[in-house]
C-alpha cells in the first residue's frame, strides 16, 4: 500500500523547555489550529490531549514524552500538505531521559 504522504514531506519535530513553560499548551494548541481536536485542551483543567496518564492530569505535568500527528499545507493552504510529527517532551529535571529519547528522532526542536 502506497504512503499517502510522501516520505520527503514528513517532519519530526519536538517541543522542549522547563517545567511549566507552555510545552503542552503549544502542542495542544498545534492539535486544534490542525483540526486533529475540535477543542484546546487546557492543562490545569486536566483536559490535556497530551497528558494522557492519570498522575499527569492530577498533577499537570507531563511525566512520559509524547507523540501526535497533523498535517499542515500553510493558513491558506498554498503548500503541499505535509505530515508533522509531534513530541511533547517532560520539562521536570526528574524525566530527562525522556527528553534525550525523543531527541534522537527528531528533525528539529522548538525551545518553548
Amino acid at each position: 500500500m502506497a504512503r499517502q504522504t510522501p516520505i520527503t514531506r514528513y517532519r519530526n519535530i519536538g517541543i522542549s523547555a522547563h517545567i511549566d513553560a507552555g510545552k503542552t499548551t503549544t502542542t495542544e494548541r498545534i492539535l486544534f489550529y490542525t483540526g486533529v481536536s475540535h477543542k484546546i485542551g487546557e492543562v490545569h483543567d486536566g483536559a490535556a490531549t497530551m497528558d494522557w496518564m492519570e498522575q499527569e492530569q492530577e498533577r499537570g505535568i507531563t511525566i512520559t514524552s509524547a507523540a501526535t500527528t497533523c498535517f499542515w499545507s500553510g493558513m491558506a493552504n498554498q503548500f503541499q500538505q505535509h505530515r508533522i510529527n509531534v513530541i511533547d517532551t517532560p520539562g521536570h529535571v526528574d524525566f530527562t531521559i525522556e527528553v534525550e529519547r525523543s531527541m534522537r528522532v527528531l528533525d528539529g526542536a522548538c525551545m518553548v
